[in-house]
């Protein structure tokens, strides 16, 4: 699958529909066994059906809502216990439309432990079974929004900039035998316009719409390229390493024992 030819089962959250299934299918076409997480059985049992038919894998199907602390206890349990998943895809996860005063805060919550709280404590396990056995791969679901808070979508453009963070981090903690990704898509075709209360990603111009075939397409091509941060619709790589570079240039002054000149007061006369 990758560069570091990772062979065990993929188990991946959000695989009822959108980008979650889109993985399962080319993960499935690609040989490995799958482990499908989501919230909607009925619909992970016919994707399962479907996919086991057409390419033979085995397939475990589990029903979790990852906001509730029973159901994503059950699924850590199952990454640090299973010995035969090598590769977890974090993809479950929501958005919430509107400015952030006109949100309801249950709901905002609610993201918050999808899109954070589920994500970093399903890595945590998969790492430390994937660091016992030198080998594994994790692959963080961010969005470009996080990098773009001139988009205003506060709280989730923040979630997604944690998820990016956190990969990045977790590159320099873990084993180079443990392969690492955070994906940023863009605006994509999936069914978060709808839940989110946005109205649908058919109000979006069509320039900036990826089909969710492209988008993971794209991003399983970055994994084989062994890129840490992939950016779908970015047509120059060297574009984002600018960003990163001018970044790490901040990091000899960002603490240091003094303030900087233009915060001295000078003293009264």
């Amino acid at each position: 699958m990758s560069k570091h030819n990772i062979p065990g089962a993929a188990l991946i959250t959000g695989a009822s529909s959108g980008i979650g299934a889109t993985y399962a299918d080319r993960l499935a076409r690609r040989g490995h066994d799958l482990v499908l997480v989501a919230r909607d059985t009925a619909r992970l049992e016919a994707l399962a059906a479907r996919l086991k038919a057409e390419t033979g894998v085995k397939i475990d199907v589990v029903t979790a809502d990852l906001t509730q602390k029973a159901d994503l206890a059950r699924v850590e349990a199952r990454l640090r216990d299973d010995a035969t998943i090598d590769i977890l895809i974090n993809n479950a996860g929501v958005s919430v439309a509107g400015a952030f005063v006109d949100q309801d805060l249950d709901r905002v919550e609610s993201m918050i432990q999808l899109n954070i709280v589920s994500v970093t404590r399903l890595a945590h396990a998969a790492a430390r079974a994937f660091a016992a056995r030198d080998r594994g791969a994790i692959v963080n679901i961010s969005s470009v929004v996080g990098l773009a808070p001139e988009l205003q979508l506060a709280v989730y453009g923040a979630t997604k900039a944690y998820v990016t963070y956190f990969t990045q981090t977790l590159r320099l903690q873990l084993s180079p035998n443990i392969q690492l990704q955070a994906v940023l898509p863009g605006a994509t075709r999936t069914e978060i316009w709808d839940r989110s209360g946005s109205g649908g990603a058919d109000k979006l111009d069509p320039a900036m719409l990826m089909e969710v075939d492209d988008l993971v397409d794209a991003a399983l091509a970055g994994f084989d390229q062994g890129e840490l941060v992939t950016i779908p619709s970015l047509p120059d790589p060297a574009d984002f390493a600018a960003y990163d570079a001018a970044r790490t240039k901040l990091l000899p002054n960002l603490s240091r024992n003094r303030p900087a000149e233009r915060y001295k007061v000078s003293e009264p006369a």
